[in-house]
C-alpha cells in the first residue's frame, strides 16, 4: 500500500481524472481534483464503453449502476450510405459471457464517477484554472495560488499544461476532417447497435442511449476548411443535413431531429514521448489524444487511470511511474494507429472500389462471422486490472 497517506493532485475532472482519483483514494491516498469548470457535468454526448473499459468500472464497484442506465450493445453494423443497406454485421452477442459492450451517456458516467469520488472522501475543487504545472509536484492556478503534493496527475485533456511540462509544445495537424455530434429522439426505432453509415468522404455513427429513447450521432466529413479543435463549438443543423443529404435509410429522419449540433475539427497529435517524470504523470488525452474512429478515447482513459493507480500502489511513485508508462504506451499507440486507419475505410470515394470493398466485407461476415469479431480480441479481451498484477 505505497500510496496510503500520499497527497495527490489530479488536474482535470473528466473521465480519466475522476477514475484515477477514485482508484487512488481506494488505495488510501489523499486526493484533490482540480476542475476548471463550474460543475462536474457533461451534456450532449454518447460513449461506447467496450469490455476493456468496463473492466475498470467493474473493479471500482460501479458496473451495476452504469449498466442500469445504459444500453447493452448487441452489434456493430457497417452500412452503405445510399439506402442504409447492411454491409457487415459484427455480432456482439458472440463476445464471451463475461464481456459486455455498453452505450453510455457521457453525463451519466461523469455523474456516477463524481458521486463516487465525493462519497470516497476526495476533495473536488471547481472553477480551478491551472496555468502551470511543475515536475516537482507543484501546480499554479490563474489566481497565483500555488499548490503542492507528493504527486500531480495531468488529466487535463487536449491542451494540457502537464503535457507541456514534460514534453514542451507539440504541433498537431488538421486531418482534413470535421465532426458534428448531437443527441436526438429515437424516431426510427433504432435497435441496440452501433451503426456506421459509410459514404464518399464522410460517415455517420448512430447508437441508442439510456432507455433507448434517444440516439447519439457523430458525423464526420472530409473538408479543406478547418474549424478549431475542441468540443465547445456549435453549428447550424442545416450545414450538417446538407453534408449528408445523399444518405438514405434512417439517416434523414434522424438528422431532421437535430437542432444545435456541436462541431469540432479533428487534429492528430503525436503520442507524448514522456508520460511521467519527477512527481508528475499524464493520462488520457493529455498523453495521447485519440481520433473517434475506434470508440476508444474514454476506454483508454479508464485503462490509464487504473494502471497508474495500481502501479503506484504496488511500486511507489519513483518506480511506479516508469512502470506505468512502459505498460501503457505501446498499447495506446496501437489503438491510435488502428483508429487513424479506419477513416479512409469508411470514406471510400471511388464507387467501384467501394463496391468491391463492401462486397468483400459482406462475404467475410457471412462466411466467418466469428473471425471478423475475433480481430478485436486484442482490444476488447484486454483486462488492465489483471495486466498490472
Amino acid at each position: 500500500m505505497n500510496m496510503h497517506g500520499q497527497r495527490v493532485l489530479v488536474v482535470g475532472g473528466g473521465i480519466g481524472g475522476l477514475t484515477a482519483a477514485l482508484a487512488l483514494r481506494q488505495r488510501g491516498a489523499e486526493v484533490t481534483v482540480l476542475e476548471q469548470a463550474e460543475a462536474l457535468r457533461e451534456v450532449g454526448a454518447g460513449l461506447q464503453i467496450s469490455p476493456n473499459g468496463l473492466r475498470v468500472i467493474e473493479a471500482l464497484g460501479l458496473a451495476g449502476t452504469l449498466r442500469a442506465g445504459s444500453v447493452q450493445g448487441r452489434a456493430v453494423s457497417l452500412r452503405d450510405y445510399r439506402r442504409g443497406a447492411e454491409v457487415l454485421r459484427l455480432d456482439l452477442n458472440r463476445l464471451p459471457p463475461d464481456q459486455a459492450y455498453l452505450f453510455v451517456h457521457r453525463a451519466d458516467l461523469i455523474a456516477l464517477l463524481a458521486d463516487a469520488v465525493r462519497d470516497a472522501g476526495v476533495e473536488v475543487r471547481l472553477s480551478q484554472r491551472v496555468v502551470r504545472v511543475g515536475q516537482e509536484g507543484r501546480v499554479v492556478l490563474d489566481t497565483d495560488e500555488s499548490l503542492t503534493a507528493d504527486l500531480v496527475i495531468g488529466a487535463d485533456g487536449l491542451h494540457s499544461a502537464a503535457r507541456i511540462a514534460l514534453n514542451g509544445g507539440d504541433s498537431p495537424f488538421f486531418t482534413g476532417q470535421v465532426a458534428w455530434r448531437a443527441i436526438v429522439p429515437n424516431v426510427t426505432g433504432h435497435p441496440p447497435e452501433a451503426r456506421v453509415h459509410m459514404g464518399p468522404g464522410r460517415h455517420l455513427v448512430s447508437y441508442p442511449l439510456r432507455d433507448g429513447g434517444a440516439v447519439n450521432l457523430v458525423a464526420v466529413e472530409e473538408r479543406e476548411g478547418w474549424v478549431a479543435e475542441g468540443w465547445a463549438h456549435r453549428d447550424h443543423p442545416d450545414n450538417l443535413r446538407a453534408a449528408f443529404a445523399g444518405f438514405g435509410g434512417d439517416v434523414p429522419a434522424l438528422l431532421a431531429q437535430v437542432h444545435d449540433p456541436g462541431l469540432w475539427g479533428l487534429f492528430r497529435h503525436p503520442v507524448a514521448r514522456v508520460w511521467q517524470g519527477g512527481r508528475l504523470a499524464l493520462l488520457g488525452d493529455a498523453a495521447h489524444p485519440t481520433l473517434p474512429f475506434l470508440a476508444q478515447g474514454a476506454n483508454m482513459a479508464l485503462e490509464d487511470a487504473w494502471a497508474l493507480a495500481a502501479c503506484l500502489d504496488a511500486d511507489g511513485i519513483e518506480a511506479g511511474l516508469p512502470r506505468y508508462q512502459a505498460l501503457r504506451r505501446d498499447r495506446v499507440a496501437r489503438v491510435i494507429a488502428v483508429a487513424n486507419g479506419n477513416a479512409w475505410k469508411y470514406h471510400l470515394r471511388n464507387p467501384l472500389v467501394r463496391g468491391a470493398a463492401h462486397l468483400g466485407l459482406g462475404v467475410l461476415g457471412r462466411v466467418a462471422p466469428g473471425r471478423m469479431l475475433g480481430q478485436f480480441d486484442w482490444l476488447y479481451g484486454y483486462d488492465v486490472t489483471r495486466a498490472v498484477r
